[in-house]
């Protein structure tokens, strides 16, 4: 699950996945790897938090920041992207 789920933070983040090369990459063209690593490292999760913010404040996400728990916070930043695309659509 954590895989799908990460896709989908690349994907808010304007990730892009290329299949022939099996890579992913930002939206200016710089090299990401094959890795995401959402769920393992605060330095990949912060900059989606960042974001998080930019688009809604929202007291879930700073309640599982304080926990300094990155299972909880990537697990509460899924559903905080889950439910904005879906009010999106």
């Amino acid at each position: 699950m954590k895989t799908a789920d990460s896709k989908l933070i690349a994907n808010f983040m304007g990730l892009v996945f290329h299949d022939d090369e099996n890579q992913y990459y930002n939206e200016d063209g710089l090299h990401i790897g094959n890795t995401l690593q959402y769920h393992t490292s605060w330095d990949w999760l912060m900059p989606v938090i960042d974001k998080c913010y930019q688009e809604h404040m929202s007291k879930c996400i700073a309640d599982a920041v304080m926990t300094c728990d990155i299972d909880k916070t990537y697990e509460v930043i899924v559903e905080f992207i889950k439910e904005y695309n879906n009010n999106l659509k």
